[in-house]
C-alpha cells in the first residue's frame, strides 16, 4: 500500500484482507502496521474493506468458510476502531450470496452468477450467456478419408461435415476435439470431428438437413456452460475468460 500521494486528498482505497485463502491481502498480524500508516496520512480515505471466500460453494469446507467469516469480522472491526472512519464491508462471492446470505454486510460481489452460471449447490438461476456462430461450409467426405490435422478422424462410412468458423483462438478448447465435444445445430447435437483448429472446427452432420448459414450453438440454452467445462476438465470461469475480444459480444436487454 502506498500511503501518500502528492496533491491528493481523501483518495479512496480498498483494503483486501487475507482471511485464509492466502492470495493477495493483509494478514492479521499486519493490521497494526496498516492502521498506523492510515492514521498518519490525510491523502487517502478507506472506501471499503473486503476479503474473498475460498470454498463457499463446497459444503465440505463450511467450517473453514465460517472461520474466514469470523476472521474477516475481527480484522475489519479492528481497522474500523483504529482509524475511526466509516467504510463499506463486503465478503460474499456468487456462491456465498446464496449459501451464506447472513454475511452480506454492506454489499456483495455477484461475479459469474451474473451470467446465470454457478456451482451445482446454487439454485434459482438460469444461464443467460450464449456463444453462437453460423455454418461456413458443408461437404461430403468419402469413406476412409481423414479430417483435420493429422488425419486423425477416419470412418469406413461416407459422412457429411459442416465447417464451423470457431476454433481454439476463439476459446473453443482443443480438448473437445475428436468426438469429445458437441455443438448444437437444427435441434440436435453434432459431434466435433478431428482436431479443433485455430480458427475453425468440423462437426459431423450426417443425416441432417444442414446448409451454409445455419446457426450453431457452442454453448447456451441447449449446451450448458457447466457441461462444456466438465468435458474440458476445468471450471466455467476458465471457459468464459478464455473467449478473446475478437469474438463479438452482443448485449440484449429484456
Amino acid at each position: 500500500m502506498k500511503a501518500d500521494r502528492e496533491g491528493l486528498t481523501d483518495y479512496p482505497v480498498h483494503i483486501k484482507l487475507d482471511t485464509g485463502m492466502h492470495r493477495l491481502g493483509f494478514m492479521e498480524d499486519e493490521i497494526d502496521y496498516l492502521t498506523d500508516r492510515l492514521r498518519k496520512t490525510t491523502s487517502v480515505k478507506v472506501a471499503s474493506v473486503f476479503s474473498h471466500l475460498a470454498a463457499a460453494d463446497d459444503a465440505e469446507y463450511d467450517n473453514e468458510t465460517l472461520e474466514q467469516v469470523k476472521l474477516f469480522e475481527k480484522m475489519s472491526l479492528m481497522i474500523g476502531n483504529r482509524i475511526e472512519s466509516g467504510f463499506l464491508r463486503h465478503l460474499l462471492n456468487s456462491a456465498g450470496v446464496t449459501r451464506f446470505p447472513e454475511y452480506s454486510y454492506d454489499m456483495v460481489r455477484l461475479g459469474i452468477g451474473l451470467y446465470g452460471v454457478a456451482p451445482e449447490l446454487l439454485t434459482g438461476i438460469s444461464q443467460v450467456v450464449r456463444f453462437r456462430t453460423k455454418v461456413s461450409q458443408v461437404k461430403k467426405i468419402i469413406p476412409g478419408k481423414g479430417i483435420s490435422y493429422g488425419f486423425t478422424d477416419r470412418s469406413k462410412k461416407s459422412r457429411t461435415i459442416a465447417i464451423v468458423p470457431v476454433g481454439y483462438a476463439d476459446g473453443l478448447n482443443r480438448k473437445l476435439s475428436s468426438g469429445r465435444g458437441n455443438l448444437f445445430i437444427n435441434g440436435r447435437l453434432a459431434s466435433i470431428v478431428g482436431h479443433i483448429c485455430m480458427d475453425m472446427c468440423m462437426i459431423d452432420v450426417t443425416g441432417m438437413d444442414v446448409k451454409t448459414g445455419d446457426e450453431i450453438e457452442i454453448f447456451g440454452n441447449n449446451i450448458p456452460l457447466s457441461e462444456v467445462a466438465r468435458q474440458c476438465e476445468t471450471i466455467p470461469y476458465e471457459i468464459l475468460t478464455g473467449i478473446p475480444p475478437r469474438v463479438k459480444r452482443v448485449y440484449i436487454v429484456d
